[in-house]
């Protein structure tokens, strides 16, 4: 009996996969006694309606739409359908723009954004508002822009762009605030010369290195010494200048384009910032003056992660050149070269996707076990660059280390492989791609992309970009990059690094040797 049963259920579905794979008018013509037909699964199917495939074009449906309302505000906004929206206004306000102002005020306008407003009388309210929309704010400041970022439904979009509006315009600048603030920004400091990663401090180092005393050499970070000098007056003083309408981009994605240029019209056309305004901006409009030169900083590494496992005692050198700015049509080739050089740290699991083939694996973390990571970075400004490399190592092997590098830095004149440059361009893609599935990294590319040029190129623009990249563009922008001097930043201890003149003698040679020396006594 139940083996006459599994016969039955056997039996149903195999006809049942045979009315799948044929249709029923089919199924019931071959079930009366024909053969089933011998198909290939490249042949369409006997009584199948042709199937219909969705198509793309490649080309975005909704591209960002860009309005520049009366006061000179551009409104920018890119529809992703869901129910959540990111909004923010960016302002062309930033670190490099202190050169008339003591070093620091665009960190403190980090700490103190979303407090206390004319609206809103302290952070909490304006997190609880957020909360009844699901919403969440922050604000990032860097060397060239300042910006004020809110994620929530897309039925708050008034209440979003109102508080974003009361809080980049209309900020109280308690004491109580700005004093909490100081308190803040000394324990960022501290936790910067503690904390295990030196990345950021090396950065900080470099571009002080590389542009001593201008634009985006000043400090992004504020010096201890003028910590207690910002206050309201002198925040009001800055503001005044650089948070006008002109400089700034209210940004949005997942929202409809009218909507938002409505609200901007509502909240941001006519609204009087609480430091009054000026009738002539005293803006900083300084170029960039790459200069190259080198910073250190003598310090002991040995005690920075204890523990079970503590971190060995390593000495970190970052040499970097000049590259150029991102309006310039050569910063699309100097992109594929940093993914070409890629790099990590030395320990890392994964295969191509993690970077394992590119150049700093394989010529140098593969080849030189001592190492503990090689990295290449670019950082692109509107009127500068700055392509650099961060290695580490034992400290008695810090001049071993400096000269593989420099010979990384001549290697990049010789024409890439097709294979590898093929690879860093399918992954420089592919990363793009993968960043821009996010909604906030949209938003950010939409408004800075707008703040900077006016419009926005699209993602298929910019792969159509980085195709059309050939071995002769990174020869030809490696060989103008390698006639800049040297920018270098050493941290840790540095009784082993050689000269800054000796670093350039090897950027400047044919092979990126160091020049011999000679020593009596070891």
């Amino acid at each position: 009996m139940r083996r006459s049963k599994m016969a039955t259920h056997m039996s149903r579905c195999r006809t049942w996969s045979r009315v799948q794979r044929f249709g029923i008018a089919a199924y019931r013509k071959y079930s009366s006694g024909g053969a089933y037909p011998n198909i290939s699964l490249s042949s369409p199917l006997p009584g199948i309606p042709k199937p219909v495939f969705a198509s793309v074009d490649g080309q975005e449906k909704y591209e960002t739409k860009i309005t520049t309302l009366e006061n000179g505000l551009k409104v920018a906004s890119q529809n992703k359908f869901g129910q959540f929206c990111t909004v923010g206004i960016l302002v062309n306000s930033g670190s490099r723009h202190e050169a008339k102002y003591p070093s620091g005020i665009a960190h403190f306008v980090e700490k103190l954004a979303f407090s206390s407003t004319a609206q809103y009388g302290s952070k909490d309210e304006i997190l609880l508002t957020l909360e009844k929309h699901g919403g969440i704010c922050d604000c990032q400041t860097s060397r060239d822009t300042t910006m004020y970022a809110v994620s929530a439904e897309v039925k708050g979009l008034d209440t979003v762009v109102s508080l974003l509006s009361d809080a980049v315009l209309q900020p109280r600048l308690l004491d109580e605030e700005i004093e909490m603030t100081r308190m803040a920004v000394r324990f960022e400091l501290e936790d910067l010369n503690m904390r295990p990663d030196p990345e950021p401090l090396l950065t900080e180092m470099i571009h002080a290195a590389a542009y001593r005393g201008n634009t985006v050499g000043l400090p992004r970070f504020c010096p201890v010494d003028n910590v207690d000098k910002i206050d309201k007056m002198v925040l009001h003083s800055y503001l005044r200048n650089y948070f006008c309408p002109e400089r700034m981009v209210l940004a949005g994605v997942g929202i409809e384009h009218e909507q938002l240029v409505e609200c901007a019209r509502k909240y941001l056309l006519d609204m009087k910032p609480v430091w009054g305004t000026s009738a002539v901006a005293n803006v900083d409009l300084s170029v960039a003056q790459y200069t190259g030169g080198i910073v250190k900083m003598e310090k002991d590494m040995s005690d920075v992660s204890l523990g079970p496992t503590p971190i060995p005692e390593l000495t970190h050198i970052m040499i970097g050149l000049e590259s150029c700015s991102f309006l310039e049509d050569d910063f699309i080739p100097f992109a594929v070269l940093n993914m070409m050089m890629g790099g990590g740290g030395s320990f890392s699991a994964g295969g191509p996707g993690k970077g394992m083939f590119t150049r700093l694996y394989l010529n140098v973390l593969n080849r030189h076990h001592w190492m503990y990571n090689a990295t290449s970075y670019h950082h692109s400004y509107e009127d500068s660059g700055l392509l650099c490399i961060h290695a580490s190592a034992d400290p008695r092997q810090v001049r071993e280390m400096v000269e593989i590098i420099t010979r990384e830095f001549i290697q990049m004149a010789g024409s890439p492989g097709e294979m590898e440059l093929e690879r860093a361009k399918t992954q420089l893609k592919s990363m793009l791609m993968m960043n821009l599935e996010s909604r906030p990294v949209i938003f950010e590319d939409v408004g800075r992309q707008v703040l900077s040029t006016g419009k926005r190129k699209l993602p298929h623009e910019l792969c159509d970009l980085i195709s059309n990249v050939t071995a002769s563009d990174i020869k030809r922008v490696t060989t103008k990059m390698l006639r800049s001097k040297p920018a270098v930043a050493a941290l840790g201890d540095l009784t082993e690094l050689p000269s800054y003149e000796h670093i350039q003698a090897a950027l400047s040679s044919k092979d990126g040797r160091l020049p011999r020396m000679y020593r009596l006594f070891r």
